[in-house]
């Protein structure tokens, strides 16, 4: 039976003053105790041991308890708060050494240290309470978090540390210096939440910890959204990130899972996965990133499998010895790059759509630095559906091209194998190799093209075998200045232009055409466009008089000069 004990300070019958002397009184007869406290204010320090509840007899908010410094509530045994508010200051404002702590429909104002520290062996639960500047500490015990609102913490809201197993559930955090919620060496789940405002990562994970977190709304961040570290692991579901540095990020080792969650106006990177971290990707969006939808960089390797990256700059980027696996992704809108691997990075790219971007695959790098592309379809680019340089090696398998400038195009040292793909009405060209490029292709078909079905330039060397160039209006294929190669049971289609424009060091074998075949040092019937083609930079379609081309230069300064007559307005 539960002994029933009155505190109030006005006195009356069989009252006691204050709350200290009605623990007394309740652990002097050892049996579980009902404290009923009246409303007011009191300086007190409570020790609670034993089967204890603490009630305010008014309801919430009619009786706080404070101290000017110290620990206002000490607990150990079986303790039940409900409906008080406790102040302190400089210390653990509510400690729960052992047994079990429950409080609800309580406020915690903790104006500098912790506001609640649960120790090993302890099992504290909050409900339906406010915790004000100072955070919330599990360590090594267990803890449950149930529609709470943690504000203005002075660093983390909540720390899960040292084997503390702990879930928090349809709660909000908002405004916490640092953290929002950091697990470390332990197991935290975040489920239902709303994180805003923070000043560094909503949510992380370090130290081999267990991070699940699944429909929470995080906002306003000025850190990543969610972060793993440090070999941390765990699962990320039906989550919104909205206005973060970054959406979610992966680094030192971490592996998360991540499901069907929405990346949105993420001032840098939606997905961030660099330091020799992984993690698996599903059905993800990412909304309109500042710099990166996805990044992996210094050794990460990511695998993203299905979802939308819309908006925003560059798509997906490998960059700097990382990896990554990308598959069934839709990209589309993007003011820059689509797909890019760089600096001995390597990337796989399977069942890829990609629809109006500046570009759409760009790779430049040392000879690791590599990309294989299968099943992949490039739409209204407006440069190069696929453009690499350096010493890169890219693979292509079953790939169409639509429309923008060029399909294919290799530069510099770089090696661009094309087997089983399609190129469809684009400006200038359907694949070309300049610089000293290579470019292998099989069975390759360029339909419509504005000049050329393939070409050679510089030093470029081309294996162009059973491939088919319809309706291209120049040539089919022309080659020019030291090029060389083959171009092996081809055939070219159509009436217009030419079918193949020669330079004597590129043999052809076994070709199919009613066209003419001409050397440069000839004139084809109806003269081809003059093209001046700066790879991966403007194209000039026609004459080109009195201009200044300045590329790869970070300052360039332009002036006009007005001679008598001129109209023209600077």
């Amino acid at each position: 039976m539960v002994a029933r004990y009155v505190v109030s300070p006005r006195g009356g019958r069989r009252a006691h003053p204050d709350i200290t002397s009605a623990l007394r009184a309740a652990a002097a007869r050892g049996r579980a105790a009902l404290i009923e406290i009246a409303p007011g204010r009191y300086e007190e320090t409570l020790t609670v041991r034993g089967d204890v509840q603490l009630v305010a007899a008014e309801g919430p908010g009619s009786v706080v308890v404070g101290r000017p410094r110290g620990t206002v509530l000490d607990a150990s045994g079986s303790v039940r708060v409900h409906g008080l508010t406790l102040v302190g200051r400089e210390a653990d404002v509510v400690a729960c050494h052992a047994g079990t702590l429950t409080v609800e429909h309580t406020e915690i104002w903790a104006h500098s240290g912790v506001a609640v520290h649960a120790r090993p062996h302890s099992t504290v639960t909050l409900r339906d309470s406010l915790v004000a500047h100072g955070r919330t500490l599990f360590a090594g015990g267990t803890g449950l978090v149930e529609r709470c609102r943690f504000t203005d913490a002075a660093d983390n809201a909540i720390a899960v540390i040292e084997g503390a197993r702990v879930s928090v559930r349809g709660s909000r955090i908002e405004g916490s210096r640092i953290h929002g919620l950091r697990v470390s060496d332990a197991h935290a789940e975040v489920v239902g939440c709303e994180l805003t405002g923070t000043g560094r990562a909503a949510l992380t994970a370090d130290a081999r910890a267990r991070l699940v977190v699944a429909d929470c709304v995080i906002t306003a961040v000025h850190g990543e959204g969610i972060m793993f570290t440090e070999q941390s692991r765990g699962t990320v579901d039906r989550t919104r990130v909205a206005g973060a540095r970054h959406g979610i990020g992966a680094a030192s080792g971490a592996d998360p899972v991540v499901r069907g969650c929405v990346l949105d106006d993420c001032h840098d990177t939606g997905i961030n996965v660099q330091t020799d971290a992984r993690g698996r990707f599903e059905d993800c969006q990412v909304l309109g990133s500042g710099n990166i939808a996805v990044f992996s960089t210094k050794g990460g390797a990511p695998e993203v499998h299905g979802g939308r990256i819309s908006g925003g700059n560059v798509g997906i980027a490998v960059t700097d010895s990382a990896r990554g696996r990308f598959a069934g992704i839709t990209v589309e809108d993007l003011t820059n790059t689509a797909l890019r691997v760089f600096d001995d990075s390597g990337a796989t790219f399977e069942h890829v759509r990609v629809d109006r971007c500046q570009s759409g695959l760009e790779a430049r790098g040392n000879g690791g630095t590599t990309a294989e592309v299968t099943d992949t379809v490039f739409r209204d680019c407006e440069t190069a559906a696929v453009a690499i340089g350096g010493q890169s090696r890219v693979t292509l398998r079953s790939v169409t091209a639509e429309h923008g400038i060029l399909g294919f195009g290799v530069s510099d040292e770089a090696q661009l194998r094309v087997t089983d793909s399609v190129v469809t009405a684009v400006g200038v060209a359907g694949a070309g190799a300049l610089g000293g490029g290579r470019l292998i292709a099989r069975n390759l078909t360029v339909n419509g093209s504005g000049a050329l079905g393939v070409y050679g330039t510089g030093s470029a060397y081309l294996d162009i075998t059973r491939s088919e160039f319809t309706d291209c209006a120049n040539a089919g294929a022309s080659f020019d200045g030291e090029a060389g190669g083959q171009l092996v049971d081809c055939a070219v289609n159509g009436t217009r232009g030419v079918a193949v424009i020669g330079n004597g060091r590129v043999e052809t074998v076994g070709l199919r055409t009613s066209l003419k075949v001409v050397r440069h040092t000839e004139k084809p019937a109806g003269p081809p466009q003059q093209i001046i083609n700066i790879f991966n930079g403007p194209v000039f379609n026609g004459p080109v008089r009195d201009i200044q081309v300045a590329w790869g230069n970070e300052n360039v300064s332009q002036d006009q000069q007005r001679t008598e007559g001129d109209d023209s307005r600077s």
